[in-house]
């Protein structure tokens, strides 16, 4: 079992913001979470900021934002970390490092980002930074315009999934009506979502506005300890996998998230578990299509069969694997540097019963996937209550 567990934690309803600062929603976030482990500022031995910007915010080294949560915190050692749309989870495996090598005993980790000040031309210019540039840079719609070109490719070897789509992201947004730290609390229903309109246009290849995530403002923290210390609640980490593959899409078969499947075969083998024993998964539905394949590489259907997980309602709230019941990246939104801390905050809101209207019933065990790109930066984390 991987050290370090999560005794705290906060998270900001994501929105777009048009009071708070980013510095504002990241002392929010922070403080928040300090809050909820019962734990003084002098306590945090490290800090870790999740954040991409690549153009979204003028202020681009914001660690040491975070010693305005409390002037205790001065002098502690802050770190920016940044792995694109996984950059949440990769601040989350830097704090687990720390307190693994013996480093720290508690870290505060926070994720934020702010993303709608800027113009949507711009919006879709910074977030194709995250692609293969030298290849991808050019391809029509920004990153939509890569996920659009992954299903185009999708549907072409395992035929037309626009059913199955609609179905997700109808799941999700039905999801996140209940969810009240989400942006887009709307059920739009899978007829609205399988139909081209004025309102769900296509956006990118068979991708319509309803298959793709929103741009967003938000914060998240966590607050990790070693297994060891005392506190109120513990969401322990049976795994914490992170594997990359390569950037170029054209050096990999891109509908395969060969990448992805590599970090759930190794986390659940980390763990000790199988995929059925998870009571829920969050996922990383930055697009639809991208739910779609990582169904069958988490392991919940053949490949090229994805379309069957949900459409035999097995990743439904009431299924044998809820697969986003917060609403996901589709309705929760996605402010990036802030969506891996996310996860790994409603995973364990979940694991202690205090998920409210979109609580798991029972839920025992978590799994979440967060990613980087196009399956390029991949992050798996199984968590389990432990306190």
């Amino acid at each position: 079992m991987a050290s370090g567990a999560i005794i705290g934690w906060h998270h900001l309803p994501f929105v777009k913001e048009e009071v708070r600062s980013l510095e504002e929603m990241i002392v929010a976030a922070g403080a928040g979470a300090l809050d909820h482990a019962g734990i003084a500022a002098s306590d945090i031995d490290a800090i870790f900021i999740g954040h991409f910007n690549a153009g979204f915010s003028n202020q681009d080294f914001p660690s040491s934002l975070a010693l305005g949560i409390d002037p205790a915190l001065r002098f502690k050692p802050a770190t920016r970390v940044e792995n694109a749309c996984a950059t949440g989870s990769a601040a989350i495996h830097q704090g687990l490092m720390a307190i693994r090598a013996g480093a720290a005993r508690h870290v505060l980790v926070i994720g934020a980002e702010q993303m709608s000040r800027v113009p949507p031309k711009e919006v879709g210019a910074n977030l194709l930074k995250a692609s293969y540039v030298a290849e991808e840079g050019a391809i029509p719609g920004g990153f939509a315009g890569v996920f659009g070109r992954i299903a185009e490719l999708y549907f072409q070897r395992h035929g037309d999934q626009s059913e199955a789509l609609a179905a997700i992201a109808a799941k999700n947004h039905r999801n996140g009506v209940a969810n009240p730290l989400a942006q887009m609390r709307k059920d739009l229903g899978r007829d609205f979502c399988r139909t081209i309109s004025e309102k769900n246009p296509l956006v990118a290849g068979p991708l319509k506005r309803t298959d793709c995530s929103p741009v967003s403002d938000g914060a998240a923290a966590i607050v990790l300890a070693c297994d060891d210390i005392s506190a109120p609640r513990a969401i322990s980490f049976r795994a914490a996998v992170q594997v990359n593959d390569f950037l170029p899409m054209s050096k990999r078969d891109v509908i395969q998230f060969e990448g992805c499947r590599l970090a759930w075969s190794k986390a659940l083998g980390e763990a000790g578990v199988l995929l059925s024993d998870l009571s829920l998964v969050e996922t990383h539905d930055c697009f639809t299509i991208a739910e779609l394949i990582e169904y069958e590489a988490m392991g919940l259907t053949p490949t090229g069969e994805g379309a069957r997980a949900i459409l035999e309602g097995v990743t439904e709230m009431g299924g044998s694997l809820p697969v986003n019941p917060s609403g996901g990246l589709k309705a929760k939104g996605h402010p990036i540097g802030a969506t891996g801390v996310s996860m790994h905050v409603l995973a364990a809101m979940q694991l202690m019963g205090e998920a409210g209207g979109f609580q798991v019933r029972d839920a025992a065990m978590a799994g979440l996937f967060n990613m980087g790109g196009t399956a390029v930066a991949n992050y798996v984390s199984i968590l389990e209550r432990t306190r």
